[in-house]
């Protein structure tokens, strides 16, 4: 599959949205790249069990779910969407080091 092999060429979220042709704000991208494309792969991960089978289809679903995930960060913040784990911890999390683990 000649989709396949280029995508996995890409590597920052600015070549995912020029390859699929979506316009962005290069400042928003600046920002949030890594919340983007986490939030483009959880996209792709919820919908892998209905993916088409047909490269121009699966073409059109990867753009539309980068499109979805760009969107997500125009209006909003990484602390609102909470991407990642560090962003969905709710309480301080305490840490017990005993004294014999700080003395070398």
């Amino acid at each position: 599959m000649q989709f396949e092999a280029e995508i996995e060429e890409l590597e920052s979220a600015e070549e995912f949205l020029q390859y699929f042709e979506l316009e962005y704000s290069p400042s928003i991208v600046h920002v949030n790249r890594l919340h983007i494309l986490q939030r483009f792969h959880d996209y792709l991960s919820k919908g892998a069990a209905t993916m088409p089978v047909d490269e121009t289809s699966k073409r059109q679903v990867f753009k539309s779910l980068l499109a979805r995930a760009y969107d997500d960060f125009v209006d909003s913040d990484a602390q609102t969407e909470k991407v990642f784990k560090v962003f969905k911890m709710t309480e301080p999390q305490t840490v017990f080091i005993s004294l014999g683990d700080i003395q070398k």
